[in-house]
């Protein structure tokens, strides 16, 4: 699975160690996600997804429109 992980910290210009200190993990398991040698769990993408302000589809590489899509309203 393409993982774009790697690009989107690059591009911030932020060390794999501040990643995995959001994440909640050390260094070693952030590097294992991003070289797809451990499967990033859906919680974690979607906390990613988040932070960087992209949709989880763009975070595995289903689509290239960086753009998360709208919230939906809560119901109340």
């Amino acid at each position: 699975m393409l993982l774009r992980i790697r690009d989107l910290r690059e591009d911030r210009d932020l060390k794999q160690k501040e990643l995995a200190e959001l994440l909640l993990c050390d260094q070693s398991l952030y590097s294992k996600y991003e070289r797809g040698q451990r499967e990033l769990p859906l919680r974690l993408a979607v906390q990613l997804a988040a932070f960087y302000g992209v949709s989880v589809d763009y975070l595995v590489g289903l689509t290239d429109e960086r753009r998360p899509y709208p919230r939906r309203r809560k119901e109340t």
